[in-house]
């Protein structure tokens, strides 16, 4: 089992320090891996460390600008931590590369509360 595999075992068990390490280890072996970034934010979404999960989202992004699922991911976060207006972006770059039903119904229901909350 490789360090992405690893560290998202960790992760599906809630162990997002160990799983920290596994994608650590993972980016030490080629710092050019969109995923292992990707996953590493997930991880430190998991931990509510957001600024710097959003440092790794946006790194992901960097490396590969179509990697829906990094912009799904970023939006979700930022939907987490109510920055409505952010998360609606990321969500519109995740369905520009993938128009997916998820990653619409995702943004609609954002742009629900977003309006709920600035009327």
């Amino acid at each position: 089992m490789n360090s992405l595999e690893q560290g998202c075992d960790c992760c599906q068990q809630g162990n997002f320090l160990a799983a920290l390490t596994h994608f650590d280890r993972a980016i030490q072996a080629d710092s050019t891996c969109a995923t292992a970034w990707n996953y590493r934010a997930n991880a430190l979404s998991g931990l509510k460390r957001y600024a710097e999960a959003l440092r790794d989202y946006d790194r992901a992004v960097l490396l590969k600008p179509d990697y829906h699922q990094a912009w799904f991911n970023r939006g979700a976060m930022l939907t987490e931590i109510g920055a409505y207006g952010n998360a609606i972006e990321s969500y519109d770059r995740a369905i520009q590369h993938k128009p997916d039903p998820v990653y619409t119904h995702a943004r609609a229901s954002i742009s629900v509360k977003q309006q709920l909350v600035f009327t």
